[in-house]
């Protein structure tokens, strides 16, 4: 009760009372769904539904309550505490991130100055994606990140929308930068570009990634990479969603430095991943040693397969090895 209680003291008065009847488990609530004159929405267990007056979660949309404008604008005092100037660097962004690392991405209308996105005002849709830790939920997969002795291979997290990427990166963030069995922790410098790796709130991270963590919160990706190498001493680098050009050369940069990178993409499969002229290159070059694959069956953080840079099969779901982790079919590239 105490993360739903944190969670819905964020809410409106009457969208507070709604949410309170609400009987689900709110750990496995993923997103709810704020729009001017829309339906209240609700993400549980992956999948979505629509929530009623008295509480009651359906996927037809007849009983659903519908928010007013003046409900998200109070909505919104609350999240900002009554501060939200206090937020206009992130609004810029279209996110701001609360205390308990969650961070409510919002839509309205944008005023610009002649650098850009100044700030957002007449607010009139809220997404607020709610922060998860699932400790532990790296365990299976930390065999095929250390390639051999301590050494950590640079792997690549490919995952569908709502697949629990950032979840698992998150705590292979944390094993690495704490050390675990036969493995020392290393130092472990990460960008986060949304907030949603340490989801820090006033400098201060949410979520635990390690004792030998640095973060760099609200920063563009690829020049992050760069600040880290030049100034923190990183063993290992890690960020969420690559996939600008801007980013491959940055992600090259790190791995000649000798600094060893983790990282997740959108997508569905190394095909998929193919399909984009940006990432073709670095599949082709054997950039990364491991492809961690997840999928959306059963819960979020579903390992669906594991490969090396060859395409040699480590894994595949349900998680059991296949055969010798080394003799495998390799991908034909082309």
């Amino acid at each position: 009760m105490e993360r739903k209680d944190e969670l819905i003291n964020i809410f409106s008065k009457d969208i507070r009372e709604i949410l309170n009847r609400v009987s689900v488990d709110f750990n496995e609530v993923q997103e709810i769904r704020l729009r001017a004159a829309g339906p209240l929405l609700m993400i549980y267990r992956n999948e979505e539904y629509y929530v009623a007056t008295n509480g009651v979660l359906s996927q037809e949309r007849t009983d659903a309550y519908v928010a007013s404008k003046n409900e998200l604008k109070e909505t919104m005092e609350y999240m900002s505490n009554h501060s939200l100037y206090a937020f206009e660097e992130e609004m810029k962004q279209g996110f701001i991130t609360i205390q308990g690392g969650h961070r409510i991405g919002i839509a309205g209308k944008t005023i610009l100055d002649e650098s850009g996105i100044k700030t957002m005002k007449y607010i009139s849709f809220i997404n607020v994606r709610l922060s998860h830790q699932v400790k532990g939920c790296a365990q299976p997969v930390l065999p095929y990140v250390y390639g051999g002795g301590n050494d950590i291979c640079h792997t690549l997290i490919i995952s569908p929308p709502r697949c629990g990427k950032t979840t698992l990166l998150r705590d292979l963030i944390r094993q690495i930068s704490d050390g675990v069995k036969d493995h020392p922790g290393v130092t472990v410098g990460v960008v986060d570009e949304r907030s949603e790796i340490g989801a820090c709130f006033q400098g201060v991270p949410q979520n635990e990634l390690g004792i030998r963590t640095d973060i760099l919160d609200c920063c563009p990706k690829a020049k992050g990479m760069m600040m880290l190498i030049r100034t923190m001493s990183p063993r290992v680098i890690a960020v969420d969603e690559i996939g600008s050009r801007e980013d491959i050369e940055a992600v090259e940069y790190v791995m000649n430095c000798g600094c060893k990178l983790i990282a997740t993409v959108h997508g569905s499969s190394i095909d998929d991943i193919k399909q984009k002229p940006v990432l073709r290159k670095l599949v082709e070059e054997r950039t990364f040693e491991r492809y961690i694959i997840l999928n959306s069956q059963g819960r979020i953080g579903n390992i669906d397969q594991i490969y090396d840079s060859r395409g040699t099969q480590l894994y595949k779901a349900p998680l059991q090895p296949v055969g010798k982790l080394w003799d495998r079919q390799e991908w034909a590239y082309g």
